[in-house]
């Protein structure tokens, strides 16, 4: 059996448990490289064999999960975060389809999930944005012209870009002509939830300045929006005026004329 696992944002305590327990049964593991916590491989078995995919080709990952399936084997594929967002598992789950291979998914908490939790922020606040827009800039790996960041950007929602902390002047561009205000609150979450996690809270016409002062060019998420300002409205759900299903409000004070 193959399992794809995210591995979580990078504190090795953020795996989930049947994640955990699959990589301690593991017979072999095929992890992401420097984007996975190597701590994490400190629970394999010592017999387990340990494969480094930053080096192989899709072709020579799919090799060793055959391999290893001939002696009905435990294979783990450690992805990054969680193994849906840009963890290029639909190319490796086709082929075993194609072979009638078994296989699970066992979804991870990603690192847009670490970056909100580093910086204390709800990205759907009430009055403010109910609508949280995942993305990356255009780079060798294209982009669809309809989702450009300056498309997006017109919709005014709180957004997370990914891969891109080294075009931090074109993103800021970018986001600014399809947009956003230039003193839309910012962020840069460098490694969220590593030892070396870095926060950098800022405005959009400050971004890539903010970036270029820190030194930050890869592993790190950009956060843009009014959720990480301070105004919005109260939630009704939890209002004591606001009737749901499991709670009656209370009737709303008369004013005397």
């Amino acid at each position: 059996m193959i399992y794809f696992i995210g591995a979580g944002p990078g504190d090795p305590e953020l795996i989930t448990v049947r994640g955990q327990k699959l990589l301690q049964q593991a017979h072999c593991v095929i992890y992401a490289g420097s984007l996975v916590n190597p701590a994490l491989l400190a629970l394999c078995r010592p017999t387990c064999r340990i494969h480094n995919s930053a080096s192989m080709t899709l072709e020579e990952v799919l090799e060793v999960m055959l391999e290893m399936e001939k002696t009905a084997s435990v294979t783990v594929r450690l992805h990054t975060g969680d193994p849906s967002m840009y963890g290029a598992i639909r190319e490796q789950m086709d082929r075993l389809d194609e072979g009638g291979i078994p296989f699970e998914v066992v979804p991870g908490v990603s690192s847009f999930q670490g970056a909100a939790a580093a910086l204390h922020a709800e990205y759907t606040l009430p009055g403010v944005s109910q609508t949280l827009i995942l993305t990356r800039m255009a780079g060798r790996t294209p982009v669809p012209e309809p989702e450009s960041i300056r498309n997006l950007a017109g919709v005014g929602a709180s957004m997370v870009v990914f891969l891109s902390a080294g075009m931090l002047e074109q993103l800021q561009q970018e986001l600014l002509a399809g947009g956003y205000a230039s003193d839309t609150p910012a962020a840069i979450v460098y490694k969220a939830t590593w030892p070396e996690e870095k926060i950098l809270r800022t405005k959009l016409s400050d971004l890539a300045h903010a970036g270029r002062e820190a030194g930050i060019s890869k592993t790190a998420l950009i956060l843009v929006g009014g959720f990480l300002g301070s105004a919005y409205d109260r939630s009704l759900l939890y209002h004591p005026l606001f009737t749901h299903g499991f709670r009656e409000g209370e009737k709303a004070p008369v004013e005397e004329s």
